[in-house]
Formats: C-alpha cells, structure tokens, sequence
C-alpha cells in the first residue's frame, strides 16, 4: 500500500512538471518506474502511455473550444503519427529493455535542447494551387481578440517527421510533443499557438494506438497504472493553475538540468544492462 501511495505521490510531481514545462508527464514517468521501483520497462511504457492519454485529453477539449488547435490540420498528420506509433509498438516487442532504456536517454536529451530553443511564431500566407490549399490545410487563430489567418507549409517533410515521432511515442511511452512541435513550428512554419495546441490533441490518439498493443500483450497492469493515471493528471490539473503564477524560464531550466541527470543516468542502465 506505501508504495502505491509514493507511486501516486511520484506520479503528481511528474504530472505537475510536466504540465509546467510543455514536456508531459512521460520524460518522468518512465525513469520513476524503471530507476524507482524497479518496474519492467516494457510495463513502465504501458503505465505512461495511458497517462499520456489522460493528460492530453482534458486540455485538448479546451484549447479546440478556444479556437487554437486546427482539427484538420491534426487529423491529416494523426495518419502519420498513428502508423509511427503503431509501428513503434510493434518494435518495442522485439527490442531489449536496455537497448529501448538507451534510446530513451537519447531522445530525452534531444527534447530538452528542442524544449530549450527559442521557438518561432509563424504567419504564412495560404499559397493558391499548393498542396496546402489542396488539402485544407490553412485556418484562423484567435490573437488579442482578432482572428489572424495562416497556412501550413512544408507539408510533406512535415508529415514524415509525424511517422518518427509516432514512432517514438510507440517505442518509448512518451508523447512526443516537442518532436511534433518541431515539425508544425519548424517545418511547416505554424503559428506556436496553433502548433502546440494541435500537438496537445494529437498527443492523446497516437497514445491510444500504441496502448492497444501494449494492452494486448499484457503489459498494461492496473495496479501500475492506476496510481499512475490519477496522479499525473492531479499533477497537470495543479500545473495548469501554478502556470499562470510561476516563471516558466527558469522552470524550464530547472527541469532541463533534472532530465539530463535523469537521462544520463538512464543511458548508464541501459548500458551495464539493469533494465529487465
């Protein structure tokens, strides 16, 4: 019983952080259960999928009924991250624990530098005869209380980056935002509103996919993802509220220092083979 309490307890510090941060309750989650309680790695991914659908759910509601997420726009790319993810699950089966523990170092390590670039606000214009237009993939965002038109850009490197960031989310338990972001801001030069409110909503599905794998191997157990569930969204219900009062600079900092640490650590595991 103690230690489904300081799982919960663990669960609300990884929801909070990360909610606080923009980089999900998972980057925690996994070290917590892997490093902490000594959980397999493949049932740890399983746990922090399913908070990872939990989370995203409830603010997604939100950020479509104030305009910013482009349902189109993430629907389109959901094919994407919707086969990466599956595929990704399919992978994990087949790999090592140690070996997924060292590519999770790896890509940790990645969204700390991606979380701690500058991020860039686009506005372009829609394009006639483009793909873009084509597709339908243009919109409106509420600015200031002025609504600002853009389009997408880019959208085949884009859609690509989606696959490996299904991928990665399939393979790894995590969301992937900051990969998916990458490819809305960076790529296909969204609005950073529209980009990560977007991300936010397609977070939940690719989750969902590569949770069905999971669940149907058996590496989804309730008495893990229970405590784990309830407390990260606790966790992203508080974070959501102390967003609006804290300094998310140094937040960000903060976190990035305790992810590497947790990261490099995790990549020693991985390679002296305490994972199971």
């Amino acid at each position: 019983m103690s230690e489904i309490i300081i799982l919960f307890l663990g669960a609300v510090s990884a929801g909070l952080l990360g909610s606080l941060t923009g980089l999900g309750g998972g980057v925690i989650i996994i070290p917590l259960l892997t490093l902490g309680f000594g959980v397999p790695m493949h049932y740890a991914i399983g746990a922090s999928l399913i908070s990872v659908i939990g989370t995203s759910s409830g603010a997604a509601v939100a950020f479509v009924k104030e305009g910013f997420t482009n349902m189109r726009i993430g629907m389109f790319l959901e094919i994407g991250t919707t086969a990466g993810a599956i595929i990704g699950a399919l992978v994990s089966g087949m790999l090592n624990p140690n070996t997924i523990g060292i590519i999770f170092a790896s890509i940790l390590l990645l969204t700390v530098i991606l979380n701690l670039k500058g991020k860039p606000d686009h506005q372009e214009p829609l394009i006639k005869g483009s793909l873009e237009e084509k597709l339908k993939l243009y919109g409106t965002f509420p600015d200031k209380g002025v609504l600002k038109s853009y389009s997408a850009r880019n959208t085949v490197p884009g859609f690509l980056m989606m696959l490996f960031a299904g991928a990665m989310s399939g393979l790894l338990g995590i969301g992937s935002g900051a990969l998916k972001v990458l490819a809305m801001d960076n790529m296909m030069k969204l609005p950073f509103k529209v980009s990560t409110t977007t991300s936010n909503f397609m977070i939940g599905v690719t989750a969902v996919a590569s949770a069905l794998i999971y669940f149907q191997r058996g590496e989804i157990i309730p008495v893990i993802v229970a405590p784990v569930l309830i407390g990260v969204v606790v966790g992203s219900f508080i974070g959501s509220k102390t967003l609006m009062v804290s300094k998310t600079k140094k937040l960000k900092v903060f976190f990035a220092i305790v992810i590497t640490i947790l990261s490099v650590y995790m990549m020693y595991n991985g390679i002296n083979k305490s994972f199971r």
